[in-house]
């Protein structure tokens, strides 16, 4: 599904939406299962007596806010952070409740890189490192899947989009050179007649 439609210019669409790498799910799905782990062994293990009940309703609380800490806050993270790449701009939308975004122009971008590491290159993620005119610092974005080929399909949007432009100029100034016909031809060709 294209993000954010209500964003797009009637001209552009979206080429990529990507969200961080998948494996930045590792560790909060990892906590997920040993606060699961401990709790379910902690509501298992208390000692019988009057207290009994309201231990294991504490575990249970306990528990639920270490998932709403370390699994959900992370998730939702996940869920509501955007990179989108479209025909015009890279955009950028980070944030639960508090939101970032950020537009730049393809004409705009000056130098994109990636970075991997051993282990970005072994689960295919890396960093990626977008140069902007105008701009003091770069953006830096991380867990970018596939990184590599996004810095390629960047630079490719980046020469199109260089590319339109200089042909969309060429056809503006040509239209502008065409000399009139019809019935005003006679009072404005001697505009395009070279002097005498």
């Amino acid at each position: 599904m294209a993000y954010p439609e209500g964003l797009l210019a009637s001209d552009e669409q979206v080429v990529k939406h990507l969200h961080p790498h998948w494996i930045t799910l590792a560790g909060p799905i990892f906590a997920l299962v040993v606060v699961g782990a401990l709790a379910g062994l902690g509501i298992t293990f208390v000692p019988d007596g009057d207290a009994r009940r309201w231990l294991r309703l504490a575990i249970l609380v306990v528990a639920v806010l270490l998932v709403i800490v370390f699994f959900l806050v992370p998730l939702l993270r996940w869920i509501t952070t955007h990179y989108v790449i479209t025909s015009h701009r890279v955009m950028f939308r980070i944030g639960v409740l508090k939101r970032d975004g950020k537009d730049i122009a393809l004409p705009r971008i000056t130098n994109v890189a990636y970075n991997q590491s051993l282990w970005d290159r072994i689960v295919n993620s890396g960093t990626l490192t977008i140069e902007s005119a105008g701009e003091s610092s770069a953006q830096v974005l991380t867990n970018i899947p596939h990184s590599d080929e996004v810095q390629q399909l960047i630079n490719r949007l980046v020469e199109e989009d260089e590319t339109r432009r200089s042909r969309e100029a060429g056809q503006y100034y040509q239209q502008q050179a065409v000399p009139p016909s019809g019935p005003d031809l006679g009072r404005e060709a001697t505009r395009y007649l070279p002097p005498s």
